[in-house]
């Protein structure tokens, strides 16, 4: 049974990818820091407990996955924070360049050499962000751009091999990702994105042709919406 590393696994994007992935026949390992077994219906999930915005938590799992002869790689954890950048608390800087891109990339660097031994899938939620320039987004829109960068460079060094590299760009998504926020997705269905369309998506790119690819995949609302908060 081939073997998907899915990150962000607890919840929104990430756990609609699993359970879509799971659905297709495969085991998959599933990291985020409060994922747990019982929050899937499926004998083949196995969760790992892990803080991807931590350098040595990050490099011990690398290190844990590449004994697991792994297909495929979603990297679906992230975070975001949009404010003035002077009033951005460094930390939080430093945790959401960590994990919205260095993990990534760390976990790529471990488990590159079976991804193309196996033919398998490199798959990036990144974001809309990586596309434009938003205000308040700075930080935010500089990892998602790396993201995207790292991602088109390594589909161009690896296209000798059989391993597809895309990049998912989704517009606004009713997620918990805005929990913390100040503004959030609209409630119409036309303004909004779902966590299934993302996982259709991922199904896509899956289950297309073997020689094509999708490598950069942006998926928008039919119309514009957008929600702020009442404080």
């Amino acid at each position: 049974m081939k073997i998907a590393v899915v990150t962000g696994a607890s919840s929104g994007i990430g756990k609609e990818i699993c359970k879509r992935i799971l659905s297709l026949g495969y085991k998959v390992i599933g990291i985020s820091r409060t994922v747990e077994d019982s929050m899937f219906e499926y004998k083949n999930f196995v969760s790992l407990q892990v803080d991807l915005s931590d350098e040595k938590s990050t490099l011990k799992v690398c290190e844990v996955l590449k004994n697991e002869n792994i297909s495929i790689l979603v990297n679906s954890a992230g975070f975001g924070r949009f404010e003035p950048h002077e009033e951005l608390n460094v930390k939080t800087i430093i945790d959401m360049t960590f994990l919205n891109l260095t993990a990534p990339m760390l976990l790529t660097n471990a488990l590159l050499r079976d991804l193309k031994k196996n033919a398998g899938y490199i798959i990036n939620i990144n974001s809309i962000e990586a596309t434009r320039a938003s205000k308040f987004a700075g930080v935010y829109s500089a990892t998602k751009s790396g993201l995207k960068a790292f991602s088109d460079s390594l589909f161009e060094e690896t296209r000798k091999s059989e391993l597809s590299v895309t990049n998912i760009n989704p517009d606004m998504t009713q997620t918990n990702f805005y929990d913390d926020l100040r503004f959030e997705t609209s409630s119409k269905e036309d303004e909004t994105l779902f966590s299934s369309d993302i996982a259709d998506a991922v199904e896509h790119i899956l289950t297309m042709r073997k020689g094509a690819v999708v490598t950069d995949y942006t998926i928008r609302g039919l119309k514009f919406g957008i929600s702020k908060k009442k404080l």
